[in-house]
């Protein structure tokens, strides 16, 4: 009698832009063909696991990209309204794009997304129903995207609570986790190159966006990039902000790890990614394609090949 194989999960973690190493992770498994049949994802995990679910990994790939700074800017959406300080709203139609509007329970692998209960802090697991709310709820990073309403309750990132769910996927039946890192080493490595700050600045300024509304949400929006400052400046609120969430996520991930380690982890060396630089696929991808090939070199898969 022949047993059954292992069933493989995959854990894509939080991380926002630095999330395009996710990608780039995924087509190195593919590649050595690892399929997993269990995907579990947190904020930006959530949302690319959700593409490769519903088999539109291919089109993701191709509009990140693409994305220059400038589509970033025309895609934040500034607000003081609505729980956010970017409401997020223009670039979750751009991530619905490549997201199948279908149940959860429909999709040929099994799939769930974590995400924070506003109200009372609870983590919530996010396998059944609309796989788009999901995506959502799971990406709701608070400060800088809206609360999501999901049955009843009032939703935001998984990243506050499980930004790396492991304990999901085994939840779920996986025999086998790999999982896919994107907070390590962020405390102390928040490195800010000139020449990407001046481009980014000039793309700030430059927005036909911020040109036509008001000035005071104009200076708000200015300071979600490092670039708006000179360093003997105090740093912004969205500099804050972003730097807190990286250290709040690296010390949550370093806790999960402990106590529920995966059998295989991976983490991408992305740290000096901000949050909202989602212009920069290429390297992340890369990034991520090369860590799990290394991984692999270095025997950390020979389980499962």
């Amino acid at each position: 009698m022949t047993s059954s194989p292992p069933i493989t999960g995959l854990v894509l973690g939080s991380g926002s832009a630095r999330g395009w190493g996710h990608i780039g992770a995924i087509r190195a498994l593919q590649e050595h063909s690892i399929s997993p049949r269990i995907i579990c994802g947190c904020s930006i995990g959530a949302l690319v696991g959700a593409s490769l679910a519903c088999h539109r990994l291919d089109e993701l790939e191709h509009w990140a990209r693409h994305l220059s700074t400038r589509d970033i800017i025309r895609l934040l959406d500034f607000s003081l309204h609505g729980g956010g300080v970017i409401q997020g709203d223009r670039l979750l139609e751009s991530f619905c794009l490549y997201v199948n509007d279908v149940l959860i329970e429909q999709l040929d692998t099994g799939y769930g997304a974590i995400a924070t209960n506003l109200d009372n802090g609870h983590e919530c697991w996010l396998q059944n129903g609309s796989l788009l709310d999901a995506v959502r709820a799971s990406i709701a990073l608070p400060g800088l995207f809206s609360p999501f309403r999901y049955q009843d309750q009032w939703l935001v990132d998984g990243g506050l609570v499980n930004p790396l769910p492991v304990s999901m996927c085994r939840a779920m039946g996986a025999d086998i986790v790999i999982a896919i890192n994107l907070n390590n080493g962020l405390v102390g490595n928040h490195v800010r190159a000139k020449g990407r700050e001046t481009r980014l600045a000039l793309a700030l300024q430059e927005s036909e966006f911020l040109q036509k509304i008001a000035a005071g949400v104009a200076e708000r929006a200015k300071t979600i990039l490092p670039s708006a400052r000179s360093p003997e400046r105090i740093p912004g609120i969205m500099e804050v902000m972003t730097g807190a969430i990286d250290i709040m996520q690296d010390r949550i991930t370093r806790s999960c790890l402990i106590t529920d380690p995966p059998d295989i982890l991976v983490s991408p060396r992305l740290a000096h990614m901000g949050l909202l630089e989602f212009d920069r696929a290429e390297e992340g991808i890369e990034e991520g394609y090369q860590s799990v090939l290394a991984a692999i070199r270095q025997g950390d898969f020979r389980s499962i090949l």
